[in-house]
């Protein structure tokens, strides 16, 4: 039986977009779970159901299995968790930092791991560094995710010079611009979120 039997399209349009953001830093001494929660705040009021998937606590081993391959007992242990919350989210978030020209290889390989998880979805970003403010990571994270058939946003909360852009509690200085950036990257999800889902629910994407 197909999901628009059994889901409604008016039903499917009602239930809150189940977003997933993903905080990609891992190193010792990050910003990125600070630079996380500030837009966790900026997106509460927005009418989401929030998930929070920080790789820090996601032990995915680097050696992926061979084309038909089975992955090893420690990567099942890891994906056990965090693969089922990808496939239910409609939205993704990725929260990045630029790491030389480039975004972190545990993000990589987080989004090497998947694949069907993030076909016909789309994908904003919340990136932070240096005077660039991340943009050249968020740059190659859309060739990326383009190749796993998401749909990356126009556009993106970029967060310039963090370590004296943000302050102690991980908020940005420049709070007005900041949410403001944030709310018009969160009405572009929400509308190809719905849009997404709804032709998800209607006919299952074929890749």
């Amino acid at each position: 039986m197909s999901v628009t039997n059994e889901v409604p399209l008016s039903v499917t349009n009602e239930v809150p977009l189940r977003l997933a953001v993903i905080v990609g830093s891992v190193r010792e001494g990050r910003q990125g779970r600070a630079v996380a929660d500030w837009f966790l705040g900026a997106a509460h009021d927005e009418g989401l159901d929030l998930d929070v998937i920080d790789l820090a606590e996601v032990d995915l081993p680097l050696v992926l299995p061979g084309w038909g391959g089975t992955p090893s007992p420690e990567a099942v242990a890891a994906l056990k968790d965090v693969s089922p919350r990808l496939a239910a989210a409609d939205a993704f978030v990725v929260v990045t930092p630029e790491y030389n020209h480039s975004f972190p290889a545990s993000l990589k390989n987080f989004v090497d791991w998947h694949h069907a998880q993030w076909q016909a979805k789309p994908v904003g970003f919340v990136s932070y560094g240096g005077l660039g403010g991340g943009l050249r990571a968020v740059e190659q994270l859309r060739l990326v995710f383009a190749e796993l058939h998401a749909v990356t946003v126009r556009d993106s909360v970029s967060l310039h010079g963090p370590w004296s852009g943000l302050g102690e509690d991980g908020a940005p200085r420049d709070a007005a611009v900041c949410a403001g950036a944030a709310k018009g990257m969160l009405g572009q999800l929400a509308w190809w979120g719905r849009a997404l889902r709804a032709a998800r629910a209607e006919r299952p994407y074929a890749g």
